[in-house]
């Protein structure tokens, strides 16, 4: 599978999240504890937003992400109040530049931690319910970019959770039409560039994992020797596969069947259930 991040909050350099925290993403692509594979080398990619521009900036690349000289330069000189950051293990599609996550659409990016079981089986009908507006601009051959634009066509615009969760039942329907049993697998993080939404779900209810972290005030007086939190406001949050450090109280994990929006003027966590499409 895969392990992610995102972070949205005080703007800060991509690297004092992505290289700086002791379990950094950079480690878990060479070192994950609780993912499927240990290793996440099947590519890696990032994506921010910055106040001046009306999409993300994204870069991908298919070499593993801790040794990246590209990447440390970017995350060196780069900051951002809102960047997302993926590190991959395929689940079987080509290790290939348009496989590699974020994935954008206009202002929206999208990352996904999982699988649509048998997704050679059940491609070709997931594509046929894409909006043939939108069919044109999948370049790559993963089930996550597939997920993302079923998403686009069943409303993100409009209602994220939403489109979200109908995308999620029409693969789900679509699977077990196919005799597949447990039709999908996912954590998926996706934005406008104002507000964040996180997803965790799976048809058999064993869901990979997810966390997020406990406000960064907390932490500073929780931890007053920890550099990381400094500066950071209150409504700094992050979300990430698995936590980046092993600091007392400082996550949380994301309960099953559920999502959370991190949004500028509150937060919240709801349950997530699939809709018919």
């Amino acid at each position: 599978m895969c392990r992610w991040l995102a972070y949205a909050g005080t703007p800060v350099l991509l690297d004092d999240v992505l290289y700086q925290p002791d379990h950094s993403l950079i480690d878990q692509s060479l070192h994950s504890r609780m993912g499927v594979e240990t290793t996440n080398g099947d590519g890696f990619g990032i994506g921010w937003y910055t106040p001046e521009a009306d999409s993300p900036a994204v870069v991908r690349d298919t070499g593993p992400a801790w040794n990246n000289r590209n990447l440390r330069e970017i995350a060196q000189h780069v900051r951002s109040p809102l960047f997302f950051a993926h590190i991959r293990a395929s689940t079987g599609t080509a290790v290939q530049q348009t496989n590699c996550h974020p994935f954008r659409h206009g202002r929206w990016m999208w990352m996904h931690n999982g699988a649509i079981n048998e997704f050679n089986r059940l491609r070709r009908e997931l594509c046929l319910a894409v909006d043939p507006g939108l069919f044109s601009r999948i370049e790559g051959s993963t089930d996550s970019e597939v997920m993302f634009f079923l998403a686009l066509t069943f409303g993100l615009d409009d209602d994220p959770p939403g489109a979200v969760a109908r995308m999620a039942g029409f693969v789900e329907r679509t699977g077990r039409e196919q005799g597949v049993r447990h039709p999908l697998q996912m954590t998926v993080a996706v934005s406008d560039g104002d507000r964040t939404w996180a997803f965790r779900y799976s048809s058999e209810g064993a869901s990979r994992s997810l966390f997020y972290s406990t406000r960064f005030d907390a932490l500073r007086v929780l931890h007053p020797d920890v550099r990381f939190p400094r500066g950071l406001s209150e409504e700094s949050r992050l979300i990430v596969s698995e936590p980046l450090s092993s600091l007392a109280g400082a996550w949380n994990e994301v309960p099953e069947g559920s999502y959370g929006a991190v949004r500028p003027d509150s937060d919240i966590l709801r349950p997530f259930e699939p809709q018919p499409a």
